[in-house]
């Protein structure tokens, strides 16, 4: 009789040893898909969080130095055109400037979309289909 935990032909091996050695497989892959898939998610919340930290930074660009380099740079242009034109000039600048930042975050976040982990998923597929296959070709189709 073959002793526990022998890998020699499993045609040899009772089949109570057999499905102990099935559900000890199963139970590590299981625990392994489930790692994978914390990984994957924790890999995307980092980027979802990039993400958003780039919209706040463009947010905090847009609103807070607006209003004091706005002010010193409206008045040296004030010296080359009028004061309205110099307005509008710095407007149109810091608006150019914001969507930057924001598409940039925007793209951040789109990487950490969709929230399913995907490589763990595809795992696992591979994994059922592995397992009918050799449950087929053990039955002789």
């Amino acid at each position: 009789m073959a002793e526990h935990g022998t890998r020699g032909d499993p045609r040899d091996r009772p089949i109570s040893e057999l499905m102990r050695d099935l559900a000890d497989q199963t139970t590590s892959l299981v625990r392994k898909e489930f790692e994978l898939a914390k990984l994957e998610l924790s890999e995307k919340g980092r980027k979802a969080g990039m993400g958003a930290g780039m919209f706040a930074a463009a947010a905090l660009f847009g609103a807070g130095a607006f209003a004091t380099l706005t002010t010193c740079l409206i008045r040296l242009l004030d010296t080359v055109v009028a004061a309205w034109l110099s307005a509008l000039i710095l407007t149109v600048v810091y608006a150019a400037i914001a969507a930057a930042v924001a598409l940039r975050g925007k793209k951040q976040v789109q990487q950490a979309t969709p929230p399913m982990p995907a490589r763990a998923v595809d795992s696992t597929k591979e994994d059922v289909e592995w397992i009918k296959t050799r449950a087929r070709s053990g039955r002789g189709e």
